[in-house]
């Protein structure tokens, strides 16, 4: 607590969350996107499944990722994000391009 305190990690994660926010549901009209949730620096992205193979889409977006520098989580039919508390408002932008790109890349 003592460092969350120090470091104004509270602050800093309500100053960026907006940021964050914005930028998730951005990509609500992204192929294969159906549905959307956030709260905080945590967000996930549920994907439109390959018939009969819901947990393919999922896994082909996050290795795009991982080829573009990013580590995602992947379960089920989501993309899960859970942002350190440190993350700058660049970062943010940097990995929500990226999830664009990968996103269309596995239409």
């Amino acid at each position: 607590l003592k460092i969350l305190e120090d470091e104004s990690m509270i602050e800093r994660v309500q100053a960026i969350a907006p940021v964050f926010e914005k930028s998730i549901h951005e990509l609500g009209n992204a192929p294969r996107v159906v549905d959307i949730r956030n709260y905080g620096l945590a967000g996930g992205l549920t994907l439109a499944p390959y018939e009969g193979e819901p947990l393919r889409r999922p896994f082909e977006v996050a290795m795009s990722m991982w080829k573009k520098g990013f580590y995602v989580r992947y379960g089920g039919d989501t993309i899960q994000l859970g942002l350190p508390f440190v993350v700058k408002e660049q970062e943010v932008t940097s990995l929500m391009s990226a999830l664009g790109d990968s996103l269309s890349e596995c239409a």
